[in-house]
């Protein structure tokens, strides 16, 4: 009779190894990959989610619409806001005017550490909102309209 590990409690297991990950650096602000874990321990895609799933309901990290899973820490402040806004701020924090080029969607891939198709779905919200202006293949986006200013408290 071969002996083989109980699958029961894995995820819990794995769980654990990753927030030892957590507190042992302090610098860490994303978990790793699913396909990272699902390596490592060599386990299925849905036993890493159920590991993610015990951490999500600890308070120690939260999933991102296109983004890997968040590390929270205690008294961190995080921009939860949708990524076609921090990417407006963008006009902002720049300066940038009416008619001025737009960073690249490459360029803000790397800035807010999300993919380029996740960039090009938020330019695109932004083009339909009259914010930007041109873009596609080889055009530069440009600023058609400063964004409007929300009041925050």
């Amino acid at each position: 009779m071969s002996q083989q590990a109980n699958p029961r409690g894995t995820f819990l297991k794995i769980a654990d190894s990753v927030k030892r990950r957590i507190e042992d650096d302090p610098t860490m602000t994303e978990l790793p990959s699913l396909a990272e874990v699902m390596s490592d321990h060599k386990v299925s895609r849905g036993v890493a989610l159920r590991a993610f799933g015990v951490l999500r309901q600890e308070g120690m990290a939260e999933p991102v619409p296109g983004e890997r899973w968040r590390v929270v820490r205690a008294g961190a402040l995080i921009d939860r806001r949708p990524l076609d806004q921090r990417i407006a701020d963008v006009i902002t924090t720049e300066g940038l005017q009416v008619g001025e080029a737009f960073p690249s969607a490459s360029a803000l891939a790397e800035r807010f550490g999300v993919s380029r198709p996740t960039v090009a779905k938020a330019l695109e919200k932004l083009e339909a909102a009259g914010v930007l202006a041109g873009g596609g293949q080889g055009r530069v986006r440009t600023v058609r309209a400063l964004p409007a200013r929300e009041e925050r408290l």
